[in-house]
């Protein structure tokens, strides 16, 4: 199995996992979560893989994505009563699950010889439109649009990272471990530190 596979796979297990906590904070029957963590764990890679017009989209060719969402989904609805704060759970998940697809939707775009601009554009879809897709359908505020939070910005600079690696002559795994680590260094610091961009603050018009 290539590396770009396992990253796929690593990435859609941990968000699956996310998408299932997310729907037992909905209280959804089991149907929900498989279909919350699916919709999680293959959203990003589906609009990443349309996109590229990458055919079959990787989770038709290789039907094992969906039932490792739905395997984890399953898990999840037997043992989530056992964790004391879901949400704390599901925003450390998150902040894995958005590294690892965000070098997953770098890697796939650079093995198309895609341009940087693209391939950055790859990895902040793969990354982040799956779980704007749990967040909204389950009526939650998307962590994406979180008020300030690091989000979407460590989505970029983790495919950024990737992409001036490789133009520098960094082999392309090296260069998505380099991606991941960035991202998430950025996410964890905005968890742990509190890291915030600046805000659009209304202000009064000029007389």
């Amino acid at each position: 199995m290539s590396g770009l596979a396992l990253l796929d796979y690593a990435s859609v297990l941990v968000f699956a996992l996310t998408g299932a906590l997310v729907a037992s904070r909905a209280q959804l029957d089991l149907v929900g979560f498989a279909f919350i963590a699916c919709l999680t764990a293959v959203g990003g890679g589906t609009v990443r893989d349309l996109l590229l017009d990458r055919h079959p989209v990787f989770w038709v060719g290789q039907p094992g994505y969906v039932l490792i969402a739905v395997a984890a989904a399953v898990v999840v609805f037997f043992t989530a009563h056992l964790v004391e704060s879901r949400y704390s759970w599901l925003v450390w998940l998150d902040s894995f699950a958005l590294s690892i697809a965000v070098a997953a939707g770098t890697g796939v775009a650079l093995a198309l010889e895609q341009p940087g601009v693209i391939v950055v554009l790859m990895g902040v879809t793969t990354g982040c439109l799956g779980g704007l897709m749990r967040d909204v359908v389950c009526n939650e505020v998307p962590l994406v649009l979180k008020q300030g939070e690091l989000y979407v910005s460590c989505a970029f600079t983790g495919a950024l990272v990737a992409v001036v690696a490789t133009r520098l002559g960094l082999e392309t795994l090296p260069a998505l471990g380099l991606c991941a680590l960035s991202c998430w260094a950025l996410r964890a610091g905005s968890l742990l530190f509190g890291w915030q961009l600046p805000v659009y603050k209304a202000r009064p018009p000029r007389q």
